[in-house]
């Protein structure tokens, strides 16, 4: 165990002091892999480790994208303290789909749809809202610094990024060690079995849903204050839920470190291949490139990269599988 922790220690070290090394634009690719590391972890904590799988994540983003701009906009109130407001919201709405899944016993497909329902539904209010900004969007305008949660230049915020991702692994590490975790495992391998031995699976995928959604609209937040601009479009679509989860699936579904390396290997790839295929008049050509990977991720990689990368690096991590990572 002292050999991971040292690894990880390391690791730290080194991406602390990676900016020092590289120009602007790296960072900001750098930003976008820490934040769809975070986004997949809070995901992860649903679906890779309870089970429910959720296609409507993005609607948690918009929730905390837009509840922390307008409160800042329109009231002074410094995101900082806002993303907390912004994350009950999105943990109310999460909790209101848990309970109207949950209760009625969707489960699969149906569970799914329920979410992707809502997600669609927030993004057509979001998207005929005036104080929203109505279909055209609106600019997110402060003045720079760290009260308001506003920087230029890529360098802060690489390091926040950064921090969302070290908060994200510390709550998962939390759940694994803990008694919540192995009823969370325990749902996800088998709810009847679980619910025979006297675990209450409704409590606990209402718990697993609310940490989830709460954390994620803590993204929006950051992710409205990055990119300066919100459309419904941009924040609660399809797409972006798919964005979310494509990281831990790639990378390992229920692992501590899965999202991360998955986002380390896809993030990249669809930064230079978006940005690459809109300059030739080839836009959109990334998701099929994405669909492709995952295909062969799924063929090869069903456990996903994660899995295999600690089994190479067996010899280094003894004990990994009963550390939980």
């Amino acid at each position: 165990m002292r050999k991971i922790y040292s690894l990880i220690g390391l690791v730290i070290l080194i991406l602390l002091a990676l900016p020092l090394f590289l120009t602007d634009y790296i960072l900001g690719i750098f930003v976008m892999i820490f934040f769809y590391a975070y986004l997949g972890q809070c995901w992860n904590i649903l679906t890779g480790y309870t089970g429910p799988i959720s296609l409507g994540h993005s609607l948690y983003m918009g929730i905390g994208a837009y509840i922390s701009t307008k409160l800042a906009m329109d009231l002074g109130l410094s995101p900082w303290i806002g993303m907390w407001i912004g994350g009950l919201g999105a943990a109310l709405v999460g909790l209101t789909i848990g309970f109207l899944g949950f209760r009625f016993g969707l489960k699969g497909i149906y569970f799914v749809l329920l979410t992707i329902a809502f997600a669609e539904i927030g993004r057509l209010i979001a998207l005929h809202l005036k104080p929203l900004g109505h279909m055209m969007g609106f600019f997110v305008d402060f003045k720079p610094g760290w009260t308001n949660f506003h920087f230029r230049g890529n360098l802060p915020y690489y390091y926040i990024g950064m921090g969302y991702v070290i908060f994200s692994l510390i709550v998962v590490r939390g759940i694994e060690v803990s008694k919540l975790g192995r009823y969370f495992n325990a749902l996800r391998e088998d709810e009847d079995a679980a619910e025979s031995i006297g675990i209450n699976a409704f409590k606990y995928k209402m718990v697993a849903v609310g940490i989830s959604s709460f954390m994620t609209a803590l993204g929006g937040t950051f992710y409205a204050n990055y990119i300066f601009y919100l459309h419904p479009t941009s924040v609660m679509s399809m797409w972006v839920s798919i964005e979310i989860i494509m990281r831990p699936i790639i990378g390992g579904l229920g692992t501590t470190f899965g999202p991360f390396i998955g986002s380390l290997l896809m993030t990249p790839l669809s930064e230079v291949a978006r940005s690459y295929f809109a300059k030739v008049g080839f836009e959109g050509i990334h998701i099929v490139i994405y669909g492709f990977l995952l295909i062969l991720a799924a063929m090869f990689f069903p456990g996903g990269i994660f899995s295999y990368l600690k089994k190479a690096l067996s010899p280094l991590l003894v004990g990994s599988r009963r550390v939980g990572l």
